[in-house]
């Protein structure tokens, strides 16, 4: 797969800030001036649609597949998420009559407390926080890969991000430290595919499956037009918002009773028993070494036929574990391993989702699942 091609996008100065204020402002092209110059191929559009509707379906038990997001923690290297995205088109094909694979292109990376923001913020690797070129670079690389047949998978960290990238995202992710978020539920509720909100980082489901509802809803708060003036955003409500589950600081919850637990909670708020595992974070103690055990608890799970699992979540890369980030020294980094959580290697996310796709089928040809 050829190296991402973006439309240049114009250095910006910083704009005097207001008197009396210590900020600096630069300014940012328009989403629809982005989306311009960077457009969505007719093949980029289908696949995302098509994926949205799948997910959905999915989601709802009116498709018998499993949804599998699976990718890097973050994208830090464009070329290295290309070629990533090569191997993972094939085995997607492989194994699309049991499992509909999405790739992670998280751009934006939501921190404790301080760091490396992500590829949106800061694409250099430098501490430059070149916004504009990161916008461009992301919203060129997402482009590229929907492109080739894959569908995008992305985590919405600012709610202005949405503007410039959701049409070339097929599921969202809200996550664990921004799901009690007012802004970012009502952001969910006008945005036009699958979303999934993680519950918290203490473990609880309930935050989660509030904003569920929350975004459910329509909801008016002031947004952001096309063409970059403020305005009273009026949103029809997601009816498409899940649960994903991601362990916390009290222990995993992809068990058989977490699960039971969880899907409980969601009938108690009408909505449907589906949801999605995060097969890393607390639910591998943060060892990516475990995520195959989880995955293959789960697998067997499906197999048996437990009610409810839609779908997983996997952090994986070309090279196995993570590697530290030394701003401005990219020369130094290990081609295809994260710079941020770490991850599982290629042949392990093939077993994986070998092993997942075997699991659908045992399901599908038992007795129950075939009356």
């Amino acid at each position: 797969m050829s190296p991402v091609r973006t439309a240049p996008v114009a250095p910006v100065a910083p704009v005097a800030p207001a008197s009396g204020t210590s900020a600096d402002f630069a300014p940012l092209p328009t989403p629809d001036e982005l989306r311009a110059q960077i457009p969505l191929s007719a093949l980029a559009k289908k696949t995302t649609a098509l994926a949205r509707r799948d997910i959905a379906r999915i989601l709802t038990g009116k498709d018998d597949r499993k949804v599998v997001i699976v990718g890097p923690c973050s994208v830090h290297d464009p070329d290295a998420a290309l070629g990533y995205a090569e191997r993972l088109s094939a085995l997607a094909a492989e194994t699309r009559d049991q499992l509909l694979v999405v790739m992670r292109v998280y751009v934006e990376k939501p921190r404790t407390r301080v760091g490396w923001k992500g590829l949106l913020s800061d694409p250099r690797l430098d501490g430059s926080y070149d916004l504009p070129s990161g916008l461009g670079l992301a919203r060129g690389l997402m482009a590229q890969i929907a492109g080739t047949g894959l569908p995008v998978a992305s985590e919405f960290l600012d709610p202005l991000a949405p503007h410039y990238l959701a049409d070339a995202v097929a599921w969202g992710a809200i996550g664990a430290r921004t799901v009690q978020s007012q802004v970012h539920r009502q952001m969910t509720s006008g945005l036009g595919m699958p979303i999934g909100f993680k519950n918290a980082t203490g473990g609880g489901v309930q935050d989660a499956v509030d904003a569920v509802v929350s975004a459910s809803h329509a909801h008016v708060y002031p947004g952001l037009r096309g063409d970059g003036r403020a305005a009273v955003v009026a949103t029809p409500g997601n009816p498409d918002g899940h649960v994903v589950l991601r362990g916390g600081s009290n222990g995993p919850n992809y068990g058989p009773e977490a699960v039971a637990e969880a899907l409980a909670e969601l009938a108690a708020a009408g909505l449907p028993q589906h949801l999605i595992v995060d097969v890393s974070h607390g639910n591998s103690n943060k060892d990516h070494e475990r995520q195959p055990l989880v995955v293959s608890d789960l697998a067997h799970r499906i197999a048996a036929g437990e009610q409810g699992l839609a779908g997983v979540m996997i952090e994986s890369f070309l090279a196995p574990g993570r590697q530290d980030l030394e701003l401005g020294r990219t020369d130094r980094l290990v081609y295809g391993q994260s710079v941020t959580d770490a991850c599982v290697d290629w042949p392990t996310t093939v077993r994986m989702l070998e092993e997942l796709a075997a699991a659908v089928d045992t399901h599908r040809s038992t007795p129950t699942a075939a009356s």
